[in-house]
């Protein structure tokens, strides 16, 4: 669907969600009416990312154009729609592109809404949510999503994702690995599927404990598989295994997928059925699908009811958060206290340093989780976390949400190492630094892990600057806060950022000389 969207300027609450997918391009727009989401508008380009990703994973010159050429035509349709009701999501890859940075930066100066790159798994909870909100089932169902450079399967009951899975094998990869030129064979086909299920194997025990009592298949690949069984007359709704097998030999003997005519086959499916449906087989054989329904809707319906979801108030990532509290065993009073202090200095600062919701939001779960790691040793405590925050899965969280989080951690206390900090796209990085200044002091003015024990806080910012003003003759009864204070000021110059405290000099002078000396990390 490419035709010119054209919006009515007496509605309001417009959103949009743009998914860039490895095979196409997908933009839905939507309105909530009465507490549900009326779609207004979907469109698709084709633009096979994945068929420009070579063996090193560079992505080529060729694909990155051809993206960049739908994310400006996309841009023109969302004009109507406000900018931060516009939710973008990039998938498999983009995710795996050692040269994603390149097209993203290339993409900000034609597309003015950020790029997300998501995980695997969190592609897998899109498009499980695209599902459970789009039609109701009371059951445990398993979803699959045939995409261009990966698959995903999730199963759950109602709106609860139970297991989520991505593997690394798709219709356009696949295709170009097995069935290049079109060639069809016995043989081409007995190795695509020997791959998938090699590839499938490792899930596939938690997924037959889990079990479910309905599959449904989603996206382009899947529908096509059911639209040609459905018009060969093989089965009037669904998917099963032996058609899938029926299916196989019918193509095998047109050897060349370009000569194929069939029903519910459309030209720019031709080069990609065989692959989708050797992937397909593999699940079905693998996991023990007896038979697949088709449900139309997939992630970028998932991003657009999560996105109504954060309106009302329920946020994902507050779960994801107290799930781990519990599941790490953290602290709650103490890092209720880290986050109540820098959530205070937040709201002083977040003007000078133009901070914004989504900032505070990170800021907050960073406080809430820093000690993560206490459970695995309190030495380097901050490795700990770090590491834990960056390699959980973390539903609701993007990729450079999850590294913000894990960076901030790693750096919350003792030196900070700036050669180790990450590249951000979504995120600028003097914002970044500035999100580990207020975290640290937040961390080390709750030293004591007591209630009731900060004075009033003040605080100030310029550019690279904070002034922090506290009471001359509370600050001299915290003899070692004195020392930590004087200590934070020296690390923080090596990344160029000066901690002011007015009244830390002559507190140090009348309470004496403190060694200085450098902590290692």
């Amino acid at each position: 669907m490419t035709e010119r969207w054209t919006a009515n300027p007496q509605d309001s609450g417009y959103m949009a969600a743009v998914d860039l997918g490895s095979n196409s391009f997908h933009m839905v727009i939507a309105r909530v009416v009465d507490g549900a989401l009326q779609l207004l508008h979907r469109e698709k380009q084709k633009v096979q990312l994945a068929e420009g990703l070579n063996e090193e994973l560079i992505l080529s010159e060729d694909a990155i154009n051809r993206g960049l050429t739908v994310l400006a035509q996309f841009a023109d349709t969302l004009k109507p729609v406000p900018a931060q009701s516009v939710r973008v999501i990039a998938t498999y890859t983009l995710r795996r592109a050692k040269n994603s940075a390149m097209f993203l930066h290339r993409a900000q100066a034609i597309f003015p809404y950020p790029i997300e790159v998501i995980s695997g798994q969190e592609e897998a909870r899109f498009i499980y949510q695209g599902v459970a909100h789009f039609e109701h089932y009371d059951g445990r169902r398993l979803v699959m999503d045939i995409g261009g450079g990966s698959t995903e399967f999730a199963i759950g009951e109602g709106f609860h994702p139970l297991r989520l899975a991505s593997r690394n094998m798709g219709c356009v990869s696949y295709a170009n690995q097995f069935f290049a030129n079109g060639k069809i064979s016995g043989k081409r086909f007995e190795r695509a599927i020997i791959q998938a299920e090699q590839e499938l194997e490792p899930v596939v025990s938690a997924y037959k404990e889990t079990g479910w009592q309905q599959a449904v298949g989603t996206s382009g690949t899947i529908k096509t598989i059911r639209d040609m069984i459905v018009g060969l007359g093989w089965h009037p709704v669904c998917i099963t295994l032996p058609d899938l097998l029926r299916l196989q030999e019918l193509l095998i003997a047109q050897q060349n997928s370009y000569q194929l005519d069939l029903p519910g086959l459309a030209d720019d499916r031709k080069p990609l059925i065989c692959s989708g449906l050797a992937i397909l087989i593999a699940a079905f054989q693998l996991l023990g699908i007896e038979q697949m329904h088709y449900v139309d809707a997939a992630l970028r319906e998932g991003v657009l009811y999560e996105m109504s979801d954060r309106l009302h108030h329920h946020d994902i990532r507050e779960h994801t958060i107290h799930s781990l509290i519990k599941r790490y065993s953290i602290d709650i009073a103490q890092a209720g206290r880290v986050r109540q202090t820098a959530m205070e200095l937040f709201s002083q600062v977040r003007y000078a340093w133009q901070l914004n919701d989504d900032h505070a939001d990170l800021l907050g779960w960073a406080a809430t989780v820093y000690e993560i790691g206490l459970h695995i040793n309190s030495s380097s405590v901050q490795r700990h976390s770090a590491y834990i925050l960056r390699h959980a899965n973390l539903p609701g969280f993007n990729q450079e949400q999850q590294l913000l989080l894990s960076a901030l951690v790693r750096f919350h206390r003792r030196k900070i190492k700036a050669d180790e900090l990450p590249a951000f796209h979504l995120y600028q990085m003097p914002a970044v630094l500035n999100l580990l200044v207020l975290l640290r002091l937040a961390v080390l003015l709750n030293q004591k892990r007591q209630d009731d024990f900060l004075p009033p806080l003040l605080v100030s910012a310029r550019s690279h600057q904070l002034t922090l003003e506290l009471p001359k003759d509370w600050l001299l009864q915290q003899p070692l806060l004195l020392a930590d204070l004087q200590q934070e000021q020296q690390l923080l110059k090596k990344i160029t950022f000066h901690l002011d405290c007015p009244v830390l000099t002559e507190c140090a002078a009348l309470a004496g000389a403190f060694d200085l000396t450098d902590l290692d990390d």
